[in-house]
């Protein structure tokens, strides 16, 4: 499925993506996300897990393969406008807050904010078509449903 979904990604004009690939895209754009500070860490990885398997109804072990799986797509992948394209594509704009929302708590695993995370996180928010003030009350729903408080600065 990597091969394939890498190949759709770097495709000019590509199909919409299925909803496996789908998956996947979202998963390798939560790594993308974690790794984008330069520190992937355990809680990153932790709640990639954790997201995954609630939003797709996976046990621990699925939601752990689907997230190897997008560790080997997100290295290989093209840039990052690919990923928004096909999600954008495959998912309905009140679904694509979720997402977002999703992201967020990605960025917010380790307890900190970080500028790289940041900057790819308003990329990716305006690529997806989310505003941003859906992607600020996302941020704060993350933050609430992570333990760590409410509003956070931007």
């Amino acid at each position: 499925m990597v091969m394939n979904l890498l190949r759709w990604l770097a495709a000019p004009e590509p199909a919409v993506l299925p909803q496996d690939e789908a998956r996947m895209a979202l998963a390798a754009l939560m790594v993308r996300l974690a790794r984008s500070d330069g520190d992937y860490s355990a809680a990153e990885v932790a709640r990639i897990e954790r997201v995954l398997a609630r939003r797709f109804g996976l046990d621990a072990a699925g939601a752990a393969d689907l997230r190897t799986g997008a560790e080997a797509l997100e290295a290989g992948a093209p840039d990052t406008v690919r990923f928004t394209r096909a999600l954008k594509a495959a998912v309905p704009l009140e679904d694509r807050i979720g997402l977002v929302e999703a992201l967020w708590s990605v960025a917010l695993a380790d307890g900190g904010r970080d500028a790289e995370e940041d900057r790819l996180m308003r990329l990716v928010v305006s690529l997806l078509g989310v505003t941003d003030p859906e992607s600020g009350l996302a941020r704060q729903r993350a933050a609430r449903a992570s333990g760590r408080g409410g509003p956070s600065v931007a």
